[in-house]
């Protein structure tokens, strides 16, 4: 079972960061009431900044915001003062970046769209294992899958017309440069093909743990299905009956990772094993598991026709978020936006200065590192 970590995500894109927020989110029973929309029946909705062809209002950033502060309230992870203020300008900063860049938007630019959101909507809807467990997911953290997929496709059709408007293109000799010049970063470390059937020990509702009575019931069956696959029944057919783990049941309970991705006592043992091995049953906080190893596959060099692609794309946005502020800078002064909200004025200001100070400090010590290169041999 993978590690659950939470951290502290500034709001470089709305619909990333929720989709962190739902891959992460452990499903609940109680979902939270949206405040949002009581808030608004009795107080109206409040525009908290605008400019020439698009408003934001109060309810579009509460929402975003309610979002990631229910996934931290469910991890005990709440944001103080600070923080909220500080990702709240963030995510007001994303939206109207968001809507300056849909102005633009051509039909082409949001067919575009449409279609790299639901490219990333079935990403999501796999991790999720089926609609159903998503619409939960959602629903935990105060979003409906409509939400989520407008937010998608409005983040996917801004990127497009970035992207038409600053054309910007990497060759393929600069993609083998880079490939060639960075060698680490291709490395893949020791990795293994495991499957493993989960016996779970917390209630799938509420994930609060069962009773001890509940959990000897479950060690009974995992000492029953530990006997069958040590007999050599169908390791994958047993998990797909028996397995827990929505994860990986449905492709016969495999999984291949490297080390430090699993919980401890998980990784440890599939580590351990040899080839076609079945582990005794491992017991981690998400209940008892038995694994089988398929391989062990030796850390390697990833050839550049595998990552060509995924290395093409993250040059030109490399190349694009060095372009884009300027680029923005001058839309919000053509189509003149303010921030009404005076809180949110000030906390942005404030953001825009320490912006300018780092990319200062940047440029200085860039400066510093030039002048102690040494001088090349004549």
């Amino acid at each position: 079972m993978k590690r659950r970590t939470v951290k502290f995500v500034a709001a470089a894109s709305i619909a990333a960061v929720l989709t962190a927020v739902i891959c992460s989110t452990a499903e609940t029973n109680t979902p939270p009431a949206k405040p949002v929309d009581k808030f608004t029946e009795l107080f109206g909705d409040s525009t908290v900044a605008k400019g020439t062809g698009f408003e934001i209002k109060r309810s579009q950033l509460d929402s975003a915001m309610l979002s990631i502060k229910a996934n931290n309230a469910a991890r005990g992870q709440a944001l103080n003062a600070e923080q909220s203020t500080l990702l709240e300008t963030q995510l007001l900063e994303r939206l109207i970046q968001i809507n300056l860049l849909l102005t633009k938007a051509t039909d082409a630019d949001r067919a575009k769209g449409k279609e790299t959101a639901n490219k990333q909507y079935d990403v999501i809807l796999k991790r999720a294992t089926s609609e159903e467990a998503l619409t939960r997911q959602l629903k935990s953290v105060g979003m409906t899958m409509a939400e989520l997929r407008a937010k998608m496709e409005d983040e996917a059709t801004a990127q497009a017309v970035a992207d038409r408007e600053l054309k910007v293109t990497v060759s393929d000799d600069e993609v083998k440069k880079f490939y060639d010049e960075h060698p680490a970063r291709f490395e893949q470390p020791e990795m293994v093909r495991a499957s493993h059937i989960l016996v779970g020990t917390m209630d799938p509702e509420t994930r609060a743990p069962l009773s001890d009575e509940k959990k000897q019931a479950k060690r009974k069956l995992a000492e029953d299905l530990l006997k069958r696959a040590k007999a050599g029944e169908d390791f994958a057919k047993l998990a797909k009956e028996f397995s827990d783990d929505p994860g990986s049941k449905d492709n016969g309970g495999e999984y291949t990772f490297p080390r430090n991705q699993m919980v401890p006592e998980f990784e440890s043992a599939a580590f351990a094993l040899q080839t076609n091995q079945v582990s005794d049953i491992v017991t981690t906080q998400f209940g008892y598991h038995i694994i089988k190893l398929s391989e062990k596959l030796p850390a390697k060099k990833v050839e550049l026709a595998k990552v060509a692609d995924d290395l093409k794309e993250g040059l030109k946005r490399q190349q694009l978020e060095k372009l884009l502020p300027d680029y923005i800078e001058k839309m919000e002064k053509d189509a003149k936006v303010e921030i009404l909200d005076e809180k949110l004025k000030k906390s942005a200001a404030a953001l825009e200065a320490a912006k300018a100070a780092q990319a200062e400090l940047k440029k200085s010590e860039e400066k510093k590192s030039e002048e102690k290169a040494p001088e090349p041999k004549k």
